[in-house]
């Protein structure tokens, strides 16, 4: 890397992540001086406006992409309007031994004394929390299930190319075409169309603004800049803002920055969760690469120098403050924001090109933790492609992942997708699936698969608190087979499913009703042509998904009782129950449940039958119901970090697990439990029908002396190639061994570069909690294919 990507990226890792309040103040300062009646879209489109011409520019030294969420690289914005943070959860985040932010004593008075108390009783947590029914109060606390909402806003999406070929100038044409279009004789939404038109419009402006403020800022300090070289590049910084948003992009540097004001746009409307994605940008910068080496305005070296900068611009973006059962789910920096390389054309024919291979080294050598990245792979892709990206899976850092493009295609299909939009479309945030530039598809929370089976054991009553949650489903003594046991966990399944949704389609309407979107909506198909909100409808298409979590613990746990109880008959309920109750204080017993039982990961079909019959149950109880913005609800299986949060709040389990472990994650088998090589665990994993979710999510260790040759490398592709012939979505790697996780525990600064995969992202290993660390460090350590 040039010497300029170094001081960059160095200077991005060493930021500290700090606390800004200037957003929170800046719309303390606008809705305090709102007096006239605005509609929503209007009112919110404004707020944008007054945010993108007083926000506290940033152009750093060296910088060629230019641009920041705060007033400086880590300084971290917060949302009042949509969780307002006491000063409690001030004090948490400064003070908290992982995932801290700074918190000056001036950002703490500024809280004390003037956003808490406008924001008090205004905020949409405190609406949603209100809105919710006792029953779903009562689920949430107990760890039931998350809520994605309570903290974030709705977003995690993603753009297609259209501002390759549109600027925001176009974008306020098309606005205008539509809004000439209503037909106030005949629709009654007319004016509700008119008004969200007229704040997308706003908001479009507000971009062009403040590109135009960057611009200006550019050539004052080109004016001042003594290095002639350095001053050519502000006035050409300063040719570029001038240029984009408001114009399509002519070039490859102009592209970047176009996309990332769009970023910055999105992600300061809104604490969008999660952040905002670029989809296919190989595929997006392809033409600009090509047209820019024809005519030599633009060399491989120059092209790799504005990508590692646009690299580092995200890196520079930490996720926006969480707390609480928030900051459990999704304890980290990293905020998912996921490029996708490789994948398929909307023809259908290879998505490779010369800048995917580009972007991957970009990937190897800045090895920073954001953005995401991830490989498309489909039987039109060259292996060479899959071995290119080993070679950055060997060197350890958990990136890139690698998903099964064709399978995406097949699974957006089935949701209703057209075949064109499915091929353009790919995966964002951990592993979840969408059509790109024309979908809402919206996580809504997490599902704890083991504790609902928890209290299948106890008659709807959780153990840990005595509270009656479910519904009275019976005495596990009294039923007659195991068959009336799954009875009885659908139908706990079943309720709490129906609590989640209906809290989910009330959150939705709370978010169309008094927080749209208009900035993120003018970008997404096709909320222009219908005037309709990304929150309300607008978008092509609407999907909402509820992510299963611990299918792997739960398939052993079920495993456990089947076999040892109703098939082998060698332990009695009845003893089972007291053991789980008394949290193993029989240790044989515990032992013999571990590692006497048919466990899910082992090509073992005594065990994953019972998977594939949770996922059925799962699916069956979640899938096609509709939602409110005229899309339907469907499932994945991930868990980001609330594996471990789940965990904690879930007893001991028939598996043998104690009281308070982790779950298993993903599609995973539970940490340990896979004992006959990664071909078995993808054999077990693909028994599930994969096509029928929005994304799974699967972990391999491997230690690297597994990958250190060519033939290590060729084994990695023929697995990866062999799992998705088998149908299997996702799967990632960590390439590193207990032992030197172990070391790092032990000794944290002199391991402070070391990174692994946890979930659907990649993390610094001392920066995770000691539970997260013990789960990573459980995980099967496979030293052959």
């Amino acid at each position: 890397m040039t010497e300029r990507v170094a001081h960059l990226r160095r200077q991005s890792l060493d930021a500290r992540p700090t606390l800004s309040a200037e957003r929170a103040e800046l719309m303390t300062d606008f809705y305090h001086q709102q007096s006239g009646l605005l509609s929503a879209p209007v009112l919110r489109a404004l707020s944008f406006e007054y945010l993108m011409e007083h926000k506290t520019l940033y152009i750093g030294a060296g910088e060629l992409i230019v641009g920041e969420k705060g007033p400086a690289p880590k300084a971290t914005p917060t949302y009042p309007e949509l969780c307002c943070h006491s000063l409690q959860d001030l004090d948490i985040l400064d003070t908290r031994e992982k995932t801290a932010f700074a918190v000056s004593p001036q950002v703490r008075q500024l809280y004390a004394e003037k956003i808490i108390p406008f924001w008090r009783g205004k905020s949409m947590r405190e609406r949603l929390f209100d809105e919710m029914t006792p029953e779903w109060i009562a689920a949430y606390e107990a760890g039931i299930f998350t809520e994605f909402m309570e903290q974030r806003a709705p977003g995690h999406t993603v753009l297609d190319d259209k501002i390759y070929h549109l600027g925001m100038l176009d974008f306020q044409a098309a606005i205008d075409e539509s809004l000439s279009r209503l037909d106030y004789l005949n629709d009654p939404q007319a004016f509700a169309r008119q008004e969200e038109l007229r704040g997308m419009r706003i908001a479009a402006g507000a971009l062009i603004c403040f590109a135009e403020r960057h611009a200006e800022r550019a050539r004052e300090l080109a004016a001042a800049e003594p290095d002639p070289q350095r001053r050519a590049e502000l006035e050409r910084i300063a040719e570029v803002c001038s240029w984009v948003p408001a114009h399509a992009p002519r070039d490859f540097w102009e592209a970047l920055q176009y996309y990332w004001f769009v970023h910055l746009g999105v992600t300061s409307e809104l604490n969008t969760w999660d952040a905002f994605n670029p989809g296919h940008l190989d595929q997006h910068l392809t033409p600009f690469y090509r047209r820019g080496l024809a005519d030599g305005s633009l060399t491989r070296a120059s092209a790799e120098e504005l990508l590692q900068c646009f690299w580092i611009k995200f890196n520079n973006q930490p996720a926006p403050p969480k707390v609480g059962v928030t900051a459990e789910e999704s304890g980290t920096y990293t905020d998912f924001a996921q490029i996708n390389t490789g994948g398929l054309l909307a023809d259908g024919s290879d998505g490779v090109s010369e800048v995917t291979y580009l972007m991957l080294d970009v990937i190897e050598e800045m090895r920073l933790l954001q953005p995401s990245s991830s490989i498309q792979v489909s039987t039109q892709n060259p292996d060479e492609f899959i071995h290119r990206a080993a070679k950055i899976i060997r060197t350890g850092f958990g990136q890139p992942s690698v998903f099964n493009c064709d399978l995406i295609v097949q699974e957006l299909v089935r949701q209703g997708k057209s075949l064109a939009d499915a091929r353009c479309g790919g995966s964002s945030g951990c592993v979840e699936v969408g059509a790109f530039g024309k979908e809402n598809y919206n996580l809504t929370g997490y599902f704890n698969l083991p504790k609902v089976f928890e209290l299948a054991l106890n008659d709807g009553r959780d153990p840990r608190t005595g509270a009656q949650l479910g519904p009275h489903t019976g005495d596990p003594l009294t039923f007659a087979g195991f068959d009336d046991l799954f009875a009885a966990f659908e139908r706990q399944m079943r309720y709490f499913v129906d609590v989640k949704v209906r809290g989910s389609n009330v959150i939705e309407r709370l978010y169309a009703a008094f927080m749209p979107c208009p900035f993120l909506s003018l970008l997404i198909d096709d909320c222009i042509s219908s005037g309709r909100d990304y929150h309300d409808g607008g978008a092509r298409y609407n999907t909402s998904y509820i992510q299963g979590v611990g299918i792997g613990s739960l398939t052993d746990m079920l495993s456990a009782v089947k076999h040892h109880v109703y098939d082998v008959k060698d332990l009695s309920l009845e003893k089972l129950l007291a053991a789980l109750r008394d949290n193993f204080h029989d240790e044989r017993l515990r032992l013999l449940l571990a590692n006497r039982t048919p466990r899910y990961g082992n090509d073992d079909e005594r065990a994953d039958a019972l998977t594939v019959r949770i996922f059925d149950a799962y699916f069956d109880a979640v899938d096609g119901r509709p939602n409110t913005k005229g899309g339907r609800y469907h499932i994945n299986l991930l868990p980001t970090t609330v594996h471990v949060y789940f965990g904690a709040v879930t007893g001991a389990t028939p598996d043998g697990r104690r009281a308070g472990q982790p779950l298993s994650e993903g599609v995973s088998p539970v940490q340990g439990a896979d004992r006959c090589g990664p071909t078995a665990v993808l054999r077990s994993v693909a028994r599930m029908d994969h096509v029928r979710t929005g994304g799974t999510l699967l972990n391999q260790k491997f230690t690297p002396q597994l990958l250190a040759d060519e033939a290590g490398l060729n084994g990695l592709v023929h697995l990866i190639r062999s799992y998705f012939a088998l149908r299997g979505h996702h799967i990632q790697f960590n390439v590193v061994d207990a032992e030197t996780l172990r070391r790092a525990q032990q000794d944290p600064q002199s391991y402070r570069d070391l990174i692994v995969r946890v979930a659907g992202y990649s993390d610094y290993f001392c920066d995770l909690s000691e539970t997260l660390q013990n789960e990573i460090i459980a995980r099967t350590e496979q030293n052959s294919f």
